[in-house]
């Protein structure tokens, strides 16, 4: 309930908002002047109005917002992130303050306006560089950071202290698109010849990985008995990760669609046959050294990898004086390779994992173009064969 103080030619309207965490009552005043000229009765009337609007405000915690917004995005990665976010999304998060709270952070939650933002996010694509080697950064990281603001505002717009979230007008500038690094058929065709002398477990890895599109933490998060041997299947039920914070350690899927089984060549299979005796003559040589995870990609004693099969491949290049392209970049050949053999967008999204058959038409946007451009073209073949048919069948002139 609101409570009406009188101070000189003014009022202070006081409204109790609960108590903070250390038990302090919080309230939250305003003050109103009346208009020159306004009578005893409209003064009443007015001051009534007021103090009910200031206090449905407070009760939507519209007035509590004017928390500076770092110190109510660190309330938001505590009430919120930390329980619902995967830990890399949430040490993602965390890195992305190093700019976003020099910009805003000082600035009140309820007074941050979209040009604001907008300033910020089109300084970082014009000017922004990486902390790392200095080069400029990729749209795709504006769009990263515009995320990390827009839902630090949509929690505090659903926990009623604010009515919008001025991230919604906000675009990020346009950025030169970057062709994806993808080995050709050819270039494949070199590496399965190259990986013939590499050792067991890199040959291993780098052949499963062409030949399934799995991501780098559900191939690191695979396990023996994740294979159905008799069936020639593997399926992805865990993923394997790393944060600063905890290290190496196992997580779910990306998502639920993540989760799949897919049937391998009985040669794949044949290779991981091969690879896991070599594995188990080196858990018998090191006896109690050995870590048992039951990991199919592991360290010399048996423990999880995380970035080694990226630092190998990257060498392996550089030795055979080969194009280097990272471990995604196999899984982005993997798709244009199905697509490019006709396969549906559909069976090409669950055996990407993706959660949605949006998403792989987007990402793949160009190369299912290519591919229906193909189909165009073949069409059109057919039907040119079958009109030249046609035009040799008909009597000529005389």
């Amino acid at each position: 309930m609101a409570t009406i103080r009188k101070r000189g030619n003014s009022y202070q309207i006081r409204v109790s908002c609960g108590y903070d965490t250390l038990g302090n009552q919080v309230i939250q005043t305003m003050t109103w002047k009346p208009a020159d000229g306004m009578n005893k009765k409209q003064i009443e009337k007015e001051l009534q109005k007021q103090a009910i609007l200031f206090e449905d405000k407070c009760m939507k915690g519209q007035v509590t917002a004017n928390i500076k917004f770092q110190d109510f995005a660190e309330q938001w990665f505590e009430e919120y992130a930390k329980l619902n976010l995967r830990n890399t999304s949430y040490e993602r998060m965390k890195q992305l303050t190093v700019r976003v709270y020099p910009a805003i952070g000082h600035l009140r939650l309820d007074k941050i306006t979209s040009r604001h933002i907008q300033q910020f996010i089109n300084d970082l694509a014009l000017n922004g560089k990486s902390l790392k080697n200095g080069r400029p950064l990729s749209r795709k990281t504006s769009v990263h950071h515009l995320s990390f603001i827009s839902d630090v505002f949509s929690y505090a717009v659903k926990m009623e202290m604010l009515t919008d979230n001025p991230c919604k007008r906000v675009t990020v500038p346009k950025g030169e698109k970057k062709e994806k690094d993808i080995y050709t058929l050819e270039e494949v065709a070199q590496l399965f010849q190259l990986l013939e002398t590499a050792p067991l477990k890199y040959r291993t890895f780098f052949t499963l990985a062409i030949y399934s599109g799995f991501r780098r933490g559900e191939m690191l998060g695979l396990e023996w008995k994740d294979i159905e041997w008799d069936n020639c299947v593997i399926s992805v039920r865990r993923t394997s990760n790393y944060t600063a914070s905890k290290g190496i350690y196992t997580d779910t899927t990306k998502t639920k669609k993540s989760q799949r089984s897919l049937k391998f060549p009985q040669s794949v299979m044949d290779l991981l046959r091969e690879y896991k005796a070599e594995q188990d003559e080196e858990r018998e040589k090191l006896g109690t050294k050995w870590r048992d995870y039951d990991r199919l990609f592991v360290k010399w004693d048996g423990r999880p990898m995380n970035n080694t099969p990226y630092f190998w491949l990257k060498e392996f290049c550089e030795e055979n004086n080969f194009r280097f392209c990272d471990i995604h970049s196999l899984r982005h050949f993997y798709a244009s390779a199905l697509i490019n053999e006709g396969v549906d967008a559909a069976t090409v999204s669950g055996a990407l994992g993706h959660s949605t058959i949006t998403t792989t038409t987007s990402i793949y946007c160009h190369v299912f173009n290519q591919a229906q451009a193909r189909a165009g073209d073949a069409i059109a073949s057919v039907l040119d064969f079958k009109k030249h048919d046609t035009d040799k069948g008909q009597p000529k002139a005389v």
